[in-house]
């Protein structure tokens, strides 16, 4: 038995929860692996997974070892990328996941520079707004906008997303141009966005001279991708509350109307986010200070743009 492979294909059981996802990782058939854990817990004399025909547990036994043996396999890979990073250059596979909008407008355009700069890394790039596990599903990091859910992952603040009112020319000409947030609850109606997770539509956040106000209006139309909110505003479907990055363009040619920027919410903080107990490799480590580098520089990631008036 191959004593490291085994702890490291008994790591990954426990974080993907299924011997089949922990074989998919590690690019090995499920027999192999399923194998090298029963040796494992033979040599140790202890049984260290409860395995049902839906999920795997660790016993006691085998959290207080899976414990002991990530942080010393973390130990072991960073000693091992520490002596390689001064003689090559990253390198190997990047699994990332990134919110649909975010990835088609500002970080896909910019993967050519990564590319020029870190041409041994591959990207597979998850795109969408889909609840992922990091653990279970073997990612390397994600990018997310908003609020952290879950405290227990690491995570690094790259920038902030501004939020624009706006609706189309089409729109406001039926419905006139509201003068205060309440009045979108009154004769007007919005773009619905609603959860994934719960299904349940978002209400729109505005501020009203520094008191925050809930608008949950009326709807036509109530989509879940960021996209097709845009794609709905400018049909003429309502009005929107969208990232700047996704409207500005559409501002600047008068397909989209802007209504009063000082109604605009706190921004949203973007954030690089990794496993605690995930060493950070040196691709992992470069692909987030390019993400940071990329964000610093982009207007409508950094700070407030300003947009035509009305």
């Amino acid at each position: 038995m191959n004593k490291l492979q085994a702890m490291q294909a008994f790591v990954r059981v426990v974080e993907a929860g299924t011997f089949t996802k922990a074989a998919e990782s590690m690019d090995l058939p499920k027999p192999s692996v399923t194998r090298m854990v029963q040796a494992l817990e033979k040599q140790l004399e202890t049984k260290l997974l409860n395995r049902t025909t839906r999920r795997v547990t660790p016993t006691p036994e085998g959290l207080a070892y899976y414990e002991r043996v990530s942080r010393l396999l973390g130990e072991m890979d960073e000693l091992e990328s520490n002596m390689l990073r001064a003689k090559a250059s990253p390198r190997g596979r990047l699994k990332v996941d990134i919110p649909g909008a975010l990835a088609l407008a500002v970080i896909i355009p910019a993967l050519p520079e990564f590319h020029a700069r870190y041409p041994d890394i591959q990207i597979n790039l998850g795109v969408g707004d889909r609840r992922v596990d990091m653990v279970s599903d073997n990612l390397d990091c994600v990018i997310r906008a908003g609020a952290l859910e879950d405290q227990s992952l690491v995570a690094r603040h790259v920038g902030e997303i501004h939020l624009m009112a706006c609706a189309s020319p089409d729109y406001l000409k039926r419905h006139g141009m509201p003068t205060h947030p309440s009045d979108i609850e009154n004769g007007h109606t919005l773009v619905g966005y609603f959860s994934m997770k719960t299904g349940q539509l978002s209400p729109v956040d505005f501020d009203d001279e520094g008191q925050p106000v809930k608008v949950l209006g009326r709807y036509v139309v109530s989509v879940n991708d960021a996209n097709a909110y845009v794609a709905a505003g400018l049909a003429g479907l309502g009005i929107v509350h969208a990232p700047s990055f996704l409207v500005q363009s559409h501002i600047r040619s008068g397909a989209l109307l802007p209504l009063q920027p000082q109604w605009c919410s706190e921004p949203l903080p973007v954030h690089v986010v990794y496993p605690p107990n995930r060493h950070l490799s040196n691709k992992v480590r470069v692909f987030v200070d390019w993400v940071a580098e990329l964000f610093a520089r982009h207007d409508l990631i950094q700070r407030k743009s300003t947009f035509p008036k009305v």
